[in-house]
């Protein structure tokens, strides 16, 4: 039996209560913006040492420092405008404004991470007529689980562990992005060339859901989607076998680029495919890892659906130096990519499992029985 089991045994059996949000915290709403302040600016100075946060997520409500507070005390806040429910501990001294709610916990009841934790299972909601709102006197009526403060503080301390675990996998992605990215930083000593003249450009095919199934087989067949590495199904034949890149041409993965070596497979249409005209000049794979960087910025978003069409990929320019010094930043960002950024079983995949098991251990952990009354 787990320790959280022998608390709640022991101190729970029952049940717990839920208890409306106004009944364990003090709620409040943000007000104006400070005359002195400084908006935009990253970190703290010593004439405006106390943030400002506004709505949005958690890394982006951040609107600048100033040189007074209105909160003193560890709290959550939550934003109450646009992005309804999204909610951050916020410890120190800050002044939160307009559209946001700050709610300081009644540490006699609850603590405060177990109620930023116990948000996330709360159902939040706002007005959705128009910009979606939400407003002090709505969120007072949102009930929460309150179990015993132990069982809260174990609670806190199983959920502590995933997110810094994700937190810890989340910088080593952004640490591989930043190198990856210094990487293919070049001077204008370096030649810029059209994708249209180091490449062949190559649409793919329809292929409906009932042609695969009439001609199932063990080829692959990637598609728009980013998941399963793109695959959408498997056919008996198939259109290419040459080391390439494939991109995603429409909808929501729009630029999404994939490299294939050693491979038999087909695209459908909206995909397209890039296979290096001279390999004796351009490293595919380098061609693959600055479309990594770039690609997305030539996504067209008109009339609701991204797009980057072939013509558009064509006029695509891309650092080009000599084939030693791409071959060099392609073994480094190799070792790179093997370490944490494989598509299947690195990185990406190993974050969006531990994401997908905190919301189900989360689920589980803040789910109880409702004692009677």
């Amino acid at each position: 039996m787990s320790k959280l089991e022998e608390l709640i045994n022991e101190l729970c059996p029952d049940g717990v209560e839920y208890v409306k949000l106004k009944e364990v915290a003090q709620i409040s709403a943000g007000g104006d913006l400070p005359e002195n302040y400084t908006k935009g600016q990253k970190v703290p100075s010593e004439q405006y040492p106390y943030p400002i946060y506004s709505n949005g997520t958690a890394d982006g409500a951040l609107y600048g420092f100033t040189d007074s507070y209105k909160i003193e005390k560890e709290a959550v806040t939550i934003s109450a405008r646009g992005t309804i429910g999204c909610h951050a501990v916020r410890a120190g001294k800050f002044t939160p404004i307009v559209r946001l709610i700050t709610m300081i916990a009644d540490e006699s009841k609850i603590t405060t991470k177990f109620l930023h934790y116990a948000l996330d299972v709360a159902g939040i909601e706002g007005v959705t007529t128009g910009i979606p709102s939400l407003t002090v006197p709505m969120l007072e009526k949102f009930k929460i689980p309150l179990p015993p403060l132990p069982v809260q503080r174990e609670i806190v301390r199983i959920l502590d562990n995933f997110t810094e675990l994700t937190a810890e996998l989340t910088a080593r992605k952004k640490q591989y992005e930043y190198y990856r990215n210094e990487l293919l930083t070049f001077d204008e000593t370096v030649n810029l060339v059209t994708l249209d003249y180091i490449c062949d450009i190559t649409r793919g095919r329809v292929m409906s859901k009932d042609y695969l199934r009439e001609n199932a087989g063990a080829y692959p067949v990637y598609s728009s989607q980013t998941a399963n590495s793109g695959i959408f199904g498997y056919i008996d034949s198939y259109d290419y076998e040459d080391e390439s890149i494939t991109w995603t041409t429409d909808g929501a993965n729009a630029g999404s680029v994939f490299y294939h070596d050693n491979e038999k497979f087909s695209i459908t249409n909206v995909c397209g495919l890039l296979r290096v005209i001279n390999k004796e000049e351009t490293n595919t794979r380098y061609v693959y890892y600055v479309l990594q960087v770039v690609a997305k910025r030539y996504v067209s978003s008109g009339m609701g659906n991204p797009k980057l069409m072939s013509n558009a990929m064509a006029r695509i320019q891309i650092p080009l130096p000599v084939l030693e010094i791409q071959n060099r930043i392609v073994a480094i960002l190799d070792r790179f990519d093997t370490l944490c950024n494989d598509l299947t079983s690195g990185l990406p995949a190993e974050i969006e499992a531990r994401k997908k098991q905190y919301e189900y251990y989360r689920d589980k952990l803040l789910t109880f029985k409702e004692a009677k009354a």
